[in-house]
């Protein structure tokens, strides 16, 4: 007897990093709703640096965890986290034949030659397969630089999508410009795309600030400026660099948070020394109560997203924003789902990529008025109750799992 549902995917509990966090969330949604759910994912070897052992496998709510483990180089550069994909994407292959025990596959895009497995599970076993697409490639690695399209790699994961989406029974895209974009450049219906957002996967609660540094800010600022996440190629960190070496926005009593890591951090961090921007503090990531702390005190956030990437990513610590129930500014193309709703629904900004001048008379603006800021955060609480708190999601996937195992 088949079990329903197998998540493929190189990260998975108890890591805590977003994409980990989502898929495991999902499975116990899943779980929880009826189904049988097991997981075949990476050994977490970073995870373990400053941890207890975690057993190859084990069963967690009831369902099962197969930790394979690959060659882990880190992810300091392209060849280490190619070296990563294709090792990982090999150990999948060799336990290929544990996927005949199960009718669906839930496959994640990441690393993006993945899919194969899945797509040679569905060849020798029948199983189905629900593709989640975090990531567009080979595309957001061409225009980001880190690929040639003429490039090996690149002619590579083309045909990994031509074998995949000709085979796929649902896709999930985390927007409508993504799914839009799949129709555009994808060989498939577009009856197969469902929109199914992400969501904030950590706990947020507002509880009293532990952390002095963060109690003094609050007590010394007017309005607190926060960015967390990635730092890299696929944002936008020029508009905010340029926007924060402002004369208006240094001298503003305006204060701005970044925590995270990317290859635009060391810029970020060499213009705030340069221009001695004591409104400014660059973190490592943040977790735990310091996360929190952050988020509470916080009065608005940026995300960002590089000017040819709409349709190919959404960033994720978007999601955290809502739930914490604060206005958003977007520094991205305005007909993205995040633009267009952040304008709709009055719970935040949109400015176009490069428009730093926009963003500061902005912020310049609302710092003095608290008002409009309270009224943001309701829009954005109502916004947030009503389309993306991690329950509705599960619902999602709950539908689509039952429709592809009763086609």
């Amino acid at each position: 007897m088949k079990k329903d549902v197998l998540f493929m995917c190189q990260f998975f509990y108890p890591e805590y990093v977003s994409s980990a966090m989502l898929p495991y969330q999902t499975a116990l949604g899943l779980k929880k709703a009826g189904f049988s759910v097991d997981a075949m994912c990476g050994y977490p070897k970073e995870y373990l640096k400053n941890q207890n052992q975690v057993p190859q496998e084990e069963s967690i709510e009831g369902i099962n965890i197969y930790r394979k483990k690959y060659l882990q180089l880190g992810r300091k550069n392209f060849i280490s986290r190619l070296i990563n994909y294709f090792s990982f994407t090999f150990v999948m292959l060799l336990n290929l034949f544990k996927c005949r025990h199960y009718k669906v596959i839930i496959v994640y895009s990441n690393p993006p030659i993945l899919p194969l497995i899945a797509v040679l599970a569905k060849k020798l076993f029948g199983c189905k397969i629900v593709f989640v697409a975090y990531d567009l490639y080979p595309e957001i690695a061409e225009r980001t630089g880190v690929l040639k399209p003429s490039s090996l790699i690149s002619e590579v994961m083309k045909r990994v999508n031509k074998l995949l989406y000709m085979n796929v029974s649902k896709i999930i895209a985390l927007s409508n410009e993504m799914k839009q974009f799949m129709i555009d450049n994808r060989p498939v219906d577009k009856n197969k795309i469902a929109v199914i957002p992400n969501w904030a996967t950590e706990k947020n609660t507002r509880a009293k600030i532990k952390n002095k540094t963060f109690r003094d800010i609050k007590e010394n600022t007017k309005l607190i400026v926060s960015y967390f996440g990635n730092m890299g190629t696929a944002q936008d960190l020029d508009t905010i660099i340029k926007m924060i070496s402002d004369e208006r926005i240094k001298h503003s009593e305006i204060f701005f948070i970044f925590a995270g890591h990317g290859n635009k951090k060391e810029e970020l961090k060499k213009r705030v020394e340069y221009n001695n921007l004591a409104n400014c503090q660059v973190y490592d990531y943040l977790s735990g109560d310091d996360f929190n702390d952050a988020l509470n005190i916080s009065d608005i956030f940026l995300v960002s997203l590089a000017s040819n990437l709409s349709g190919l990513a959404v960033p994720s610590k978007t999601y955290s924003y809502y739930q914490s129930q604060k206005p958003v500014i977007s520094i991205m193309d305005k007909n993205t789902d995040i633009s267009k709703e952040l304008k709709k629904y009055e719970a935040g900004y949109a400015v176009e990529n490069e428009d730093s001048e926009e963003l500061i008379n902005f912020l310049l603006e609302i710092k003095d008025k608290p008002k409009k800021i309270y009224s943001m955060e309701a829009n954005v609480t109502t916004m947030y109750n009503q389309f993306y708190r991690k329950e509705i999601q599960i619902k999602k996937y709950i539908s689509i799992i039952n429709e592809v195992l009763g086609a």
